[in-house]
């Protein structure tokens, strides 16, 4: 592909981030407020700490807190960086980075296209398909693990072929930089592996060479082995310091609290307190119809509206699947769709809360370059089937098309960047909190008090004030849970409590335990008044 056409798509992908980011004066959501916080706390020189706590499956024991127990690090790690640049902690430097990071994207998706494709034209039509990314627009410019894992597994995909031999310390080194961005990352130190396994057995049907069968067996396995070991190597080069910082710090190179996701009843378990509370054997007892009835939902919405949806763009999807069947035999389509396959699996029947709440079209994102190489694709095998049929026989037929689909995406994206972040109010709901920590001051609040609220890292960014996470469950467990961490003020959101604890969103003065403040649009604030 031409420089032009680089330029050109270099141009466009960092302007369309740039305008969308213009709506967005904060994150704006919970996973980006995080990360965005985490890394005010590392350009501030606090390290891998937070002074609050969103959810309590890690058991923690005092603010402030080990960070980035649930979460992983790396895209705290890049809002630093922009940071450290400015020399500024505001939020225009921490999302800087990721704007610059968009704009990287359609590059390696183009690089990627023409790689699968040989077509120029191909690589011009994908890479703008990801500037116009539709459902992933809105979420390009803020900190968050989208652009990141675009172009992570971008490379990969680009990578993966190749038979170079530093290839299996690269695919374990960008594996380990996918689980530092996201722990379901760990998927691509798997895919790696298969690569290997794929690669080996190839390199000896390529030789054309009769060797005996337990001497060609012998050489399978040496050579497996050894890419498996670089891999590995590869991956604990990244990844090798934080497994060891959780090791000291938990005893266990994963941060303990994942596994307990293995038995969750319902999303809002995830703010459960005790963590303790959440076992095994609570969920065998909910039964396995429940537990089934619920992986049907997981399918019902990760298949129509992630895959469908956000990942297949609609009217994308026919092409994608057309065009990925046409490149079937290819390593890269292979690699693509065996890893979403065993995603979608994951986030369906694993985790069949998170997957649907988010994180099946988080992770998704690694894979969504190949989908944009094989759009394209898709809509050129259409146009030689009907032309085969006598229609379309106009040459232009095959640049028309192609334009009307990027404008189609284009026109598609700007409705659901209207709709998702200019008319609705982009962080409408964190928006509210400077003027709850406002009303929190005229009521004496100190400085250091800890209040409890629905979006901890959110309100922290407000009011640099340490917060926690609403628990799930009554006012009996929002009183143990102030005990424990002394917290002496609570927030409760209009549309933002738990169903036992509405009585007192709806009826502020009846536990005396609270002592109602008063309102600030729609939170309700109280004085936890059993902690001293």
């Amino acid at each position: 592909m031409s420089r032009r056409n680089y330029i050109l798509l270099l141009l466009v992908g960092l302007i369309v981030p740039f305008i969308v980011s213009r709506f967005q004066e904060l994150p704006g959501y919970m996973d980006a407020d995080y990360y965005f916080a985490g890394g005010i706390q590392l350009a501030q020189g606090k390290g891998f700490t937070e002074p609050y706590i969103w959810n309590y499956l890690s058991d923690p024991q005092a603010l402030p807190n080990p960070s980035h127990t649930y979460w992983m690090p790396l895209a705290s790690i890049v809002s630093a960086l922009g940071m450290w640049l400015t020399g500024s902690a505001s939020y225009a430097a921490g999302r800087a980075p990721f704007i610059l990071l968009s704009a990287c994207v359609p590059l390696l998706v183009a690089t990627l296209a023409f790689k699968v494709s040989h077509r120029s034209r191909f690589a011009l039509v994908s890479g703008l398909l990801s500037i116009f990314s539709m459902y992933y627009a809105p979420f390009m410019p803020v900190p968050d693990n989208y652009a990141l894992y675009m172009l992570l597994g971008a490379t990969f995909l680009l990578l993966a072929p190749r038979s170079e031999k530093w290839i299996p310390i690269a695919l374990g080194a960008l594996a380990g930089l996918l689980t530092l961005a996201r722990s379901d990352g760990l998927l691509w130190l798997g895919l790696a592996g298969l690569v290997m396994f794929w690669k080996n057995q190839l390199f000896l049907r390529w030789q054309k060479v009769k060797i005996v069968e337990p001497v060609r067996t012998t050489i399978l396995v040496r050579g497996l082995l050894f890419s498996w070991l670089f891999v590995f190597i590869g991956y604990l080069l990244v990844m090798g310091f934080w497994h060891y910082r959780n090791y000291t710090l938990f005893g266990s190179f994963l941060a303990p609290g994942g596994g307990r996701l293995l038995w969750l009843e319902n999303y809002n378990q995830t703010f459960i307190y005790p963590p303790e509370a959440l076992t095994r054997a609570g969920f065998l007892q909910a039964g396995l119809s429940a537990a089934l009835q619920d992986r049907i939902a997981a399918l019902q919405t990760n298949l129509f509206y992630h895959a469908f949806g956000a990942q297949g763009e609609i009217f994308l999807f026919p092409f994608i699947l057309l065009g990925l069947w046409q490149i079937r035999r290819n390593l890269r389509a292979r690699v693509a769709v065996t890893g979403w396959l065993m995603l979608f699996v994951v986030m369906t029947v694993v985790f069949p809360f998170a997957g649907p709440r988010g994180s099946f079209f988080h992770a998704g994102a690694a894979f969504q370059p190949m989908w944009w190489v094989a759009a394209p694709i898709g809509l050129d095998a259409v146009i030689h089937w009907v032309r085969r049929r006598g229609y379309f026989l106009d040459r232009n037929a095959s640049i028309v098309f192609p334009a009307a689909l990027v404008l189609l995406t284009a026109l598609m994206t700007l409705y659901l960047v209207n709709l998702r972040v200019v008319a609705s109010g982009w962080a409408q709901d964190d928006s509210i909190y400077p003027s709850v920590e406002k009303m929190f001051q005229d009521n004496g609040i100190s400085p250091n008090d800890v209040v409890i609220v629905r979006n901890p890292p959110g309100y922290f960014i407000a009011s640099e004030r340490p917060a926690l996470a609403l628990p799930f469950g009554d006012e009996a467990t929002i009183l143990t849970l102030a005990e424990k961490f002394n917290a002496r003020y609570l927030v409760l959101e209009e549309n933002g409590t738990f169903d036992a604890i509405q009585d007192l969103y709806d009826e502020p003065t009846i536990n005396p335990a609270f002592e109602y403040l008063g309102e600030v649009d729609g939170a309700r604030l109280y004085r936890i008044e059993s902690v001293r």
